[in-house]
């Protein structure tokens, strides 16, 4: 056993999100250590990444000494990211790229999974770096054609906002807060931004019932998100 924990020091901390069903789902189930530190380091690294889609390539594991100090050798890494791929919570692809080839994984969420699907379809280009050479040649039609559908035509200005809010929220965030601003009326980016920084800031209750579905529509009416609505 090392040195004892010293204890998280005063301040702000930042913290890493990790998905509820990790622990009430995977966690019970995870029995090596490999694959356990293996997939807390993609979650902390993955959160502290830019861009999107996130990747994440063996050497953002095997450069990190601190990580590796911990873990053992290459042997032990590549035993992790195996069984991690093998239970479906990290994918992978492989591509060919100056006539080696490499693998990049995803997590297993909607993002991921659209990624890995963009990779199939051959919609990927290299992105000239050689860090994170993959660059998906995704469309932004589904946010964009949601807003339209639903919202209005959209600016250049307002372009670069939903641009970035992909990078910021889950795609099916994006969808439901287009859906309470239709429900109620409120057909404006403004009132759908309040819903997505509410969420991000506080929390957002997937465990809602149908029961809790008319208090719910009076919150986003009636609470602080009615000065968004027009009368």
């Amino acid at each position: 056993m090392g040195a004892a924990f010293p204890g998280f020091p005063d301040g702000k901390l930042r913290f890493t999100r990790i998905p509820g069903p990790f622990f009430s789902q995977l966690l019970p189930q995870v029995d090596d250590l490999n694959e356990l530190k293996v997939l807390l380091y993609a979650f902390w690294k993955l959160e502290r990444m830019e861009g999107d889609p996130r990747y994440l390539q063996p050497e953002d594991f095997s450069d990190d000494a601190v990580f590796m100090a911990g873990l053992g050798d290459a042997a032990a890494l590549a035993d992790g990211l195996a069984r991690a791929v093998g239970r479906g919570v990290l994918l992978v692809a492989e591509l060919e790229f100056d006539g080696a080839q490499r693998r990049f994984y995803f997590l297993n969420s909607p993002r991921g999974r659209e990624a890995l699907q963009a990779i199939a379809d051959g919609a990927w280009k290299p992105s000239g770096d050689a860090r994170y050479p993959i660059e998906l040649a995704q469309e932004h039609s589904n946010l964009f054609s949601l807003y339209e559908k639903h919202i209005g035509p959209i600016t250049p200005m307002l372009a670069d906002i939903l641009k970035q809010a992909e990078k910021d929220y889950p795609h099916d965030w994006l969808q439901e807060a287009i859906g309470i601003a239709v429900q109620n009326n409120a057909r404006s980016w403004s009132y759908v931004d309040a819903i997505l920084r509410r969420w991000q800031e506080g929390g957002k209750d997937e465990r809602r019932t149908q029961g809790d579905s008319e208090k719910d529509r009076r919150k986003y009416v009636e609470g602080e998100f009615s000065d968004y609505i027009e009368h």
